[in-house]
């Protein structure tokens, strides 16, 4: 009982010492994965995503690749002037931004960690815009920005005991594994699963990242409800939706947060 006790607070205080600090919202998140790791091993799956001469993922549409290509590398540009200027720059130092259009059916859209984005021809319809896809890849973004992925690796490594937990998250071989399962490189492509409250954070700082870059985030409130109309009466919701807060709870938060991210925003 004593080791178990002893054992116990040894780990208590790895997490409590294991913290750092979300841009833009100020949360404390656990830190007990090295995102900059999760960077390497995202890269190499991206690539090999990229570059499989069986899948022909790579959409082969010249307009719609450049407008992809374009959203993106303003939002990437506006987004690493932010974090440069108010102490995060540490955070992106090694980030290597790519944007392409992938084709599939499927609405989904994400962001691994190091920058690494991927859009769906599927979700174009649903954004119909550049403000709708900067929607898109601002929530995206702001998903490796708050380092969800690592901090949700974080979590499952704290879930472990002891010397053990530290053990995995010093495994490089262990994040090849978890980016494969999380983003199904190798396999059928999936979104992250992340928690109701990560999605509603990426919503926030998404909504200034697009006004960072020059969109309009009031535009985001259209986006989502076009995005709850394509998730009705399906049999399942896209991948996109999927794990994700309620239409309703989602829109009232972004209307709710409109006002600071307009601060950003300028025509």
């Amino acid at each position: 009982m004593k080791k178990l006790m002893i054992l116990g607070i040894a780990t208590s205080l790895v997490v409590i010492s294991s913290c750092s600090t979300v841009p833009l919202t100020g949360r404390s998140r656990l830190s007990l994965v090295d995102d900059s790791q999760l960077q390497q091993q995202a890269a190499i799956g991206y690539q090999q995503l990229l570059s499989d001469p069986s899948t022909k993922v790579v959409s082969t549409n010249s307009a719609n690749t450049q407008m992809v290509k374009r959203v993106g590398a303003k939002i990437a540009a506006a987004v690493t002037q932010y974090m440069n200027q108010n102490g995060f720059a540490d955070q992106i130092k090694s980030y290597k931004w790519e944007f392409n259009l992938i084709e599939s059916k499927e609405i989904n859209a994400w962001c691994m960690p190091g920058g690494k984005v991927a859009i769906y021809t599927g979700i174009l319809p649903v954004t119909k815009d550049e403000a709708g896809l900067a929607t898109v890849m601002g929530h995206e973004i702001a998903h490796a920005i708050a380092q969800h992925s690592a901090e949700r690796a974080s979590h499952m490594t704290a879930a472990q005991v002891g010397s053990a937990a530290v053990g995995v998250a010093t495994s490089n071989s262990k994040y090849a594994d978890y980016i494969n399962q999380a983003y199904g490189i190798g396999g059928q492509l999936v979104i992250l699963n992340y928690g109701r409250n990560q999605e509603l954070e990426a919503d926030k700082m998404g909504l200034s990242f697009m006004a960072m870059a020059g969109y309009n985030p009031s535009t985001a409130v259209g986006f989502w409800q076009r995005m709850a109309q394509a998730s009705s009466g399906a049999a399942k919701p896209p991948v996109f939706l999927s794990t994700h807060p309620s239409d309703d709870q989602r829109i009232a938060r972004i209307q709710r947060d409109l006002p600071e991210a307009m601060k950003y925003y300028k025509k």
